[in-house]
């Protein structure tokens, strides 16, 4: 049996190594953990979710992160079974509790018998059939040689929400509940009367930042944009946005001026993450300002909000469709480091990269996922001319949603996952030819 290089063991190098040990190859996935961490990372187990412990939506046919999970299902993926295991209730997402999620896919990397984990920090690409899955965090020697063969990384900023206790919150001034009444009571929503908003919105807007030097707008990635710099916009910014209001009322059917909702961080529902509050603010800081919310007043805060720059390289320069490097055929990248951006999306690049690289071995061409799937589209973006190329997530512009005629949002999304799922369930079965 031959033998594959998978470097790093987060959500792409998981699924890429799985996939190949499931196919026969023999597959030596290396790590630093548990010798030493990044400075995003706390945990000894693979798969570690930094940010959210959303996966977000699970509505397949009215979201493109939903289908695209429902992709990945078809395809196989080890991320789409820890999360089933290791769910929380959050309504119409897919969200985990994350020790549990990634303790489900450590167990299934290390007791695999064609997987060989080695700790250890790999200094450069190395020769022969491989995957580089190291992260938007990549860093030292192996950045160095990384950026030398693909002509330079790119970055952006990206940001994780704070967490507080269950127990520490005011249910006094939180109710459970959905949006609209979906999700059943999968939610803690934190209410706000006007004043109470305007009080939370100057001092959000004062508080000093933990970054001395502002960041370009070029710079922060959309998806994860710190709190502060959104509200920056306008003082009805998050009204309109993670604070949204509408359609969320309290057991006496009152509603309110501005709502900040909170989600399970784990199963028994001890912790929970402050939705849509990513923030680059001081520690210190932090407690101040989320303490202004009427239901946090007495928080205690489990982890604070984070920011760190996350690298990616110029993929419409050095890579295939198929993830493959253009001048090292057997050498593939996959997860964020690609430009592919978020959970989902990481861990799919992971299969289809474990796909390619397997064909490559056994002497078949590569056949990238129909352009109509997100698989497909995807692969497609990250290697398409682009003199702008930023980081991209899964939508359903990029299946050609403008162009199929269909007026009606909801009757449209729905033709574009149907066709994408009955093209994927197509692609599957030539690949397993």
């Amino acid at each position: 049996m031959q033998t594959v290089k998978v470097i790093g063991a987060g959500l792409a190098g998981c699924e890429a190594a799985w996939r190949l040990a499931e196919e026969g190859f023999i597959v030596e996935l290396y790590d630093i953990k548990p010798k030493s961490f990044s400075p995003a990372h706390k945990s000894a187990d693979f798969a570690e979710l930094v940010c959210s412990n959303s996966l977000k939506s699970n509505d397949v046919y009215g979201n493109a992160c939903g289908l695209f999970k429902e992709e990945m299902r078809v395809l196989g993926s080890l991320t789409m079974e820890a999360a089933a295991h290791s769910a929380v209730p959050a309504g119409g997402a897919l969200a985990v509790d994350r020790d549990k999620f990634a303790r489900f896919v450590t167990d299934k990397i290390k007791t695999h018998k064609n997987i060989n984990v080695i700790c250890a920090e790999v200094s450069c690409v190395p020769e022969g059939p491989c995957i580089v899955a190291t992260g938007p965090l990549t860093c030292g020697a192996l950045a160095d040689d990384i950026a030398a063969r693909t002509g330079g990384g790119l970055h952006f900023y990206d940001a994780s929400a704070p967490i507080v206790s269950a127990e520490s919150i005011d249910m006094s001034r939180a109710f459970a509940g959905g949006r609209y009444g979906k999700g059943g009571d999968d939610y803690l929503n934190c209410s706000m009367t006007k004043e109470e908003y305007r009080e939370f919105y100057a001092a959000l807007m004062s508080a000093e930042r933990a970054e001395l030097h502002s960041f370009e707008k070029r710079e922060i990635f959309e998806g994860c944009m710190p709190l502060e710099v959104m509200a920056a916009r306008g003082e009805d910014t998050l009204r309109f946005g993670p604070f949204k209001p509408v359609g969320l009322r309290d057991g006496e059917g009152k509603s309110y001026y501005a709502v900040l909702q909170l989600r399970k961080e784990n199963l028994e529902g001890s912790a929970y993450n402050l939705v849509g509050c990513q923030t680059n603010l001081k520690f210190g800081e932090q407690k101040r300002v989320f303490s202004l919310v009427p239901a946090l007043k007495n928080a205690e805060f489990l982890r604070y909000g984070v920011m760190h720059r996350n690298t990616f390289i110029n993929s419409p320069l050095c890579l295939n469709a198929d993830f493959s490097l253009k001048s090292s055929p057997e050498t593939f990248f996959a997860g964020q480091i690609t430009g592919v951006e978020g959970y989902v999306e990481s861990a799919a690049s992971g299969i289809l990269a474990a796909i390619h690289l397997s064909r490559r071995l056994e002497g078949k061409p590569s056949l990238i996922p129909p352009e109509k799937t997100v698989s497909g589209a995807l692969s497609r973006y990250i290697a398409a001319e682009n003199s702008d190329f930023q980081p991209m997530n899964a939508n359903f512009g990029l299946l050609g949603a403008a162009e199929t005629g269909i007026r009606d949002k909801k009757e449209r999304y729905k033709f574009l996952a149907e066709r994408a799922l009955k093209n994927i369930r197509e692609y599957k079965d030539s690949i397993c030819q």
